[in-house]
């Protein structure tokens, strides 16, 4: 089976995603996302919505994953709405992928599943103001 990568991402995340009632704070699952790293480990995550304010972006879920297992080098990334739609990263989950790396501009982001149209991070946060401490 010659599955494309977009593809395998894509079923990753909507494997985990099980929208959820965790409690009557908590809610999970009602956006999943899925990351390839420039190794070449796959890590998913799901949203975490909490009473509090105090959960997550299924985006920066997935990014700890990677975190955790001792990786910080995006290649592909997608995130996932509970109606199957690809989404493009908020800006506080595109901030904190633009500090991972130097490189993490050319981290592609896919904005449609069915045509596979992507975008690169540094094209939806443009003149990034961290870009000079990289440099250091």
């Amino acid at each position: 089976m010659n599955t494309d990568i977009w593809e395998k991402l894509y079923r990753e995340a909507r494997r985990v995603q099980n929208a959820r009632t965790i409690s009557p704070f908590i809610e999970a699952g009602g956006v999943a996302a899925a990351l390839i790293t420039k190794a070449g480990n796959i890590y998913v995550g799901v949203c975490i919505d909490t009473a509090c304010t105090l959960g997550m972006c299924a985006e920066r879920n997935a990014i700890a994953n990677m975190i955790t297992n001792g990786e910080h080098e995006i290649d592909k990334f997608v995130a996932i709405e509970e109606d199957g739609s690809v989404v493009s990263p908020c800006g506080a989950c595109r901030e904190y992928m633009m500090q991972l790396s130097n490189d993490s501009g050319e981290i592609e982001i896919l904005i449609n599943y069915e045509s596979r149209t992507t975008i690169r991070l540094k094209e939806l946060i443009p003149d990034w103001w961290g870009k000079s401490r990289f440099q250091k």
